[in-house]
């Protein structure tokens, strides 16, 4: 029955791997007892009525039984009257309902069969929705470790690229300054150099002018 089959798959659903490969593990934990949950009452509630059915064949048997019996004692009378065209009746009222007791034998038969497995259902639910709820928390705790372990390491790993970032641009101004610095220096050196040129100038103009002056006197 299709009853018994989603039970059967709900036995079966290991709830680890189903954590594993959920998108959303606390949603489908939560979705798979509440279905266990659901499943526990339906099969509950036809364990209800199959004993109910099986009561109920069980007196209709009986009472077929008695029908056998009664036109028994009046087959048996009529032979005592010599009456065998109403025995002969009864004799076939007899077999018909030893016919339908045969019957009544194999659906209860059946009704048994049936009441045991919503029997053995139920049982193996209700142990697993104790397990599916004892072992809820202790997935959704594992579940909610593991995303702040991720969490954290995807902080630590930002943190890290944030620290390496900075230390570059550290590095690069550090660069930057001393090249800068360099530069400075450079400059300064190439100042002296200007003025010492100038200085040579200068005194040359100057040798130039004591000459010229010393020529118009010698003149």
């Amino acid at each position: 029955m299709a009853l018994l089959d989603r039970v059967s798959t709900l036995i079966r659903a290991n709830l680890n791997d189903l954590v594993d490969r959920a998108e959303e593990p606390e949603k489908m934990i939560k979705q798979v007892i509440l279905d266990m949950q659901n499943q526990l009452l339906q099969v509950k509630t036809q364990v209800a009525i199959a004993i109910a059915d099986l009561h109920l064949l069980e007196k209709k048997r009986g009472s077929n039984e008695e029908k056998v019996r009664e036109w028994m004692r009046k087959a048996e009378l009529a032979v005592g009257k010599g009456k065998d065209d109403l025995a002969r009746a009864a004799l076939g009222r007899v077999e018909s309902y030893r016919e339908l007791s045969e019957s009544f034998a194999q659906q209860l038969e059946d009704q048994h069969a049936q009441v045991e497995q919503l029997k053995i259902a139920l049982r193996q639910l209700e142990q697993k929705l104790s397990e599916a709820e004892g072992k809820a928390d202790l997935l959704l705790a594992q579940h909610r470790r593991a995303r702040a372990a991720g969490r954290a390491g995807d902080a630590r790993l930002a943190f890290d690229a944030h620290a390496r970032s900075s230390a570059f641009d550290r590095m690069r101004r550090k660069v930057e300054h001393s090249d800068a610095l360099g530069k400075a220096k450079a400059n300064l050196a190439d100042d002296h150099v200007e003025e010492r040129l100038l200085a040579l100038e200068r005194e040359d103009r100057i040798d130039r002018l004591l000459a010229e002056l010393k020529a118009k006197q010698g003149a």
